[in-house]
């Protein structure tokens, strides 16, 4: 079924349409790049997951640019931000897809404050948060917003942060929020705490996390300890740690998970620190949404979310 057309305002622009590199002015600095990696060759559940960099990039076009109220209380246009898109990275999984996307991730990057990377499932974790640390990888740090914690053996979308911590990232500045009940196995459960990974599980968040502000403290401690050593920290977003009504497009979300304004409360929260360089919005498979595309357009949001907290940083 194809949608109707966007009603054109003059006073009411629209997110997305973003320039490429080739077409971005010359010599200016993007306050954020954006890259597709779709991931989904190596998903423990069927995925279409390769087809949603391409679907957030439609959604976004539903959106204005604009949030009401801004650090001063007046309104904002993120459209004033520079934003560069990158494309797609081809075939990013295995080990030489992994490389690709390790190289533009670093590429992107080295002119932008910022990136995300549009998934794909999970398993791109690994190369992004890789391509973003570079050398960096012993002083890294990396915070979750997720319901399981991928540890897993093995290379799937089920281990990607089992794999970062074999490449050299201390545990200890891991940060794992909405771990949730139910969704995991106690044998993983006990190897996050072996290795030292702090864990907020869904209720600890919701103990303190009492609208945005609560949802924001919580973000900053997790920050304070995955920052720790001054290294870059990479924050994955796993839709999945959304309520299955909010996300039906996650293979693996559940009834009971976050509601949609928590998650873009913690992303804008994360995205204000300039500590974090990189960003991956991942599990969403866009050909299993709902008819109103609701997964996908929350995924959309959320990339806004980063530019808004991108607004609340000193440049």
């Amino acid at each position: 079924m194809t949608s109707a057309p966007l009603p054109r305002d003059p006073l009411w622009p629209r997110a997305g349409a973003w320039p490429g590199p080739a077409d971005a002015t010359a010599g200016t600095r993007a306050d954020l790049a954006l890259l597709g990696v779709p991931t989904w060759r190596t998903s423990l559940s069927t995925t279409g997951a390769h087809a949603t960099p391409a679907a957030v990039r439609d959604a976004l076009r539903r959106y204005s640019p604009a949030l009401i109220r801004g650090a001063d209380g007046a309104p904002v246009d993120l459209g004033e931000l520079a934003v560069v898109d990158h494309g797609d990275v081809h075939e990013p999984d295995g080990p030489e897809g992994e490389a690709r996307a390790r190289a533009a991730v670093g590429e992107a990057l080295a002119g932008a404050r910022a990136v995300v990377a549009l998934g794909g499932d999970n398993a791109l974790t690994v190369p992004v948060a890789l391509g973003a640390w570079g050398d960096d990888v012993a002083t890294a740090g990396l915070v979750t917003f997720d319901a399981h914690y991928d540890l897993r053996d093995g290379v799937s979308n089920g281990s990607p942060v089992r794999r970062l911590v074999e490449a050299g990232l201390d545990p200890a500045r891991v940060v794992q929020i909405g771990i949730a009940d139910f969704a995991n196995s106690a044998a993983y459960a006990r190897r996050a705490r072996d290795l030292g990974i702090t864990v907020v599980t869904l209720d600890d968040l919701r103990a303190r996390g009492n609208g945005p502000a609560g949802l924001g403290d919580v973000v900053r401690e997790a920050l304070d300890v995955a920052g720790a050593a001054g290294g870059p920290v990479h924050l994955d977003v796993d839709v999945d740690v959304c309520d299955r009504a909010v996300a039906p497009a996650c293979p693996a979300s559940v009834p009971g998970g976050l509601a949609a304004w928590e998650l873009r409360a913690l992303v804008r929260a994360a995205a204000t620190d300039p500590r974090v360089r990189s960003v991956d919005l991942a599990e969403v498979d866009a050909t299993a949404d709902a008819p109103d595309g609701r997964t996908v357009r929350l995924a959309a949001l959320c990339v806004l979310e980063v530019l808004a907290g991108l607004t609340l940083r000193a440049r």
